[in-house]
């Protein structure tokens, strides 16, 4: 009976190494305190005409975006703030970030009835529908000859 001799492992051709930038944000609150700086430091503000005629007046209202929230805190994509999402403690931060967007479009919504608002709800997961419930009932008709 001979011996087998080891098989020796080749050593790859490219080493192995983990592709991509390091986390922007390493905890949570690292996450939470840039998102609130956003809040209130780099949330633009746009002039919305309320009301009409002579009672027609401008009115500057704060208008923040998820793309507005990415690009001030460093991300390079929305898709970069929407995978922190599936991060284990990042839930959280990131879903409450998104209804804060989410409730002001909602409020200018009600304020303007702007269509740019409704389109961004629908981004939210909004539907813009007409819901029918319509019931069908059975007869059961006997004719009888006389």
């Amino acid at each position: 009976m001979t011996k087998k001799k080891p098989v020796k492992k080749k050593k790859p051709i490219i080493p192995a190494f983990k592709a991509g930038r390091p986390p922007a944000f390493n905890t949570p609150e690292e996450l939470q305190a840039a998102i609130l700086k956003y809040f209130r430091e780099g949330v633009t503000e746009k002039e919305v005409i309320i009301g009409s005629g002579s009672k027609a007046r401008k009115v500057k209202v704060p208008v923040p975006t998820i793309c507005g929230l990415c690009f001030f805190i460093g991300f390079e994509s929305r898709q970069s703030f929407y995978d922190y999402e599936k991060k284990e403690g990042f839930t959280y931060t990131i879903k409450r970030a998104r209804l804060f967007i989410e409730s002001h479009y909602e409020e200018l919504l009600q304020a303007t009835g702007s269509t740019a608002a409704i389109f961004a709800l629908k981004n939210f997961g909004w539907k813009d529908q007409q819901i029918i419930d319509q019931t069908v009932r059975e007869v059961k008709v006997t004719i009888e000859d006389d």
